[in-house]
């Protein structure tokens, strides 16, 4: 590495360009396409295999970064007036410098529900072309900006092949699936998915779990909130992620992995601590220990995994010894609605007061420079 990375969000955003599926789609599958619509509602929403997609209020609020503070009006923001930045790099380089922010790790908004699309086929073509416009956006900027690849998992081959692509053509240093069940009910640790965790290990290719819509693919317990949206925002980033947590700690992925990294993301990280203590306490009892991993969990997330916090979270600073401060990572969730701009990056270190100059730094840059494989 050329440049020292002080201060990295290990999760940001894009907004993809409404063209891009009619742009860089392979031509096979231009009919079947996403498509951006207005709905019976007249909100601005994204169709595919004549699903509708994205928030029933309309996807404007992608974009709305600064609704907190009042910056932004959430009810009349049209999608292509979302923050500039998000579409365009030149445009995003400035509001990172102005949080100082010295890299970026890059997730979609509206490919976050990708894996609701049924058809492998679509779903590897949809990959596939957000992936190449994904490179194309970081390419002016490869020292700031880099690219999380978005994988098919409703094939395990087609998801292969897209690592592949991502890791050996594009040169992505990771990807990303939703820990929703992608199959029925099967966890990551089913023998189904040996292959791909193989892949992943063997390519150096990191392998981050991030939540999306709570409509878009099965997601536990929201059908008993579903009049509460924010409650269902609450459980679906949680325990969705708690369950992939533990199919790959618990289930063993890592287990037979030891070189695969693997985070948990935008789902808070206060709950990893109990999380795993949990596991730990059936893991010596030897009355529940019957499918435990051969090693013990805390030091299986130790050896293979991350964990991000957001900057409201209180409990960081507490829990960074416990959880290791090199384990730790921060994301802005910029251009989002609930997103952190401006001002991330000064939020988590007010919340790091007590921990030491070295401590800070890898929470700061050292947990995502580790995940990613910068380190």
């Amino acid at each position: 590495m050329t440049r020292n990375y002080n201060v990295v969000d290990a999760d940001g955003h894009i907004l993809e360009p409404l063209t891009l599926w009619d742009e860089y789609i392979d031509p096979a599958f231009r009919d079947r396409r996403p498509r951006f619509v207005i709905d019976e509602n007249g909100k601005e929403r994204l169709t595919v295999e004549g699903k509708m997609l994205g928030n029933p209020r309309g996807i404007g609020s992608l974009g709305a970064v600064g609704v907190r503070q009042g910056d932004v009006k959430l009810d009349s923001l049209k999608y292509a007036e979302g923050k500039k930045g998000g579409f365009d790099p030149h445009a995003r380089i400035p509001d990172m410098d102005a949080d100082g922010i010295d890299a970026a790790f890059l997730y979609p908004s509206l490919g976050l529900f990708t894996g609701a699309v049924e058809a492998p086929d679509l779903a590897a073509a949809m990959c596939r072309a957000y992936n190449r416009w994904l490179a194309d956006y970081c390419k002016p900027y490869p020292d700031r900006l880099f690219g999380v690849a978005m994988l098919p998992m409703q094939s395990v081959d087609l998801a292969i092949e897209e690592v592949r692509y991502a890791r050996e053509v594009l040169s992505m240093r990771g990807g990303f699936l939703r820990p929703n069940p992608y199959h029925g009910k099967k966890m990551m640790s089913d023998p189904m998915y040996e292959p791909f965790w193989t892949v992943a290990e063997d390519l150096d290719f990191s392998i981050g779990f991030h939540e999306g819509s709570t409509n878009a693919m099965p997601t536990v317990g929201v059908d008993r909130f579903e009049g509460d949206r924010a409650a269902r925002h609450m459980i679906s980033h949680t325990m969705e992620m708690m369950l992939a947590a533990m199919g790959v700690i618990w289930g063993g992925v890592v287990d037979r992995h030891p070189r695969l990294r693997v985070a948990f993301l935008e789902s808070g990280g206060g709950w990893i601590a109990p999380w795993l203590d949990r596991m730990n306490r059936h893991f010596d009892d030897e009355g529940f220990n019957d499918s435990a991993p051969k090693m013990r969990p805390s030091e299986l997330f130790q050896r293979n995994c991350w964990i991000s916090f957001e900057p409201v979270e209180d409990s960081v600073a507490v829990l960074a010894d416990y959880i290791g401060p090199h384990k730790i990572m921060w994301a802005t969730d910029y251009p989002h609605q609930d997103g952190f701009f401006p001002g991330a990056p000064q939020m988590m270190r007010d919340r790091l007061g007590p921990l030491s100059a070295e401590a800070k730094h890898q929470v700061m840059a050292g947990g995502a420079l580790g995940f990613y494989g910068l380190a």
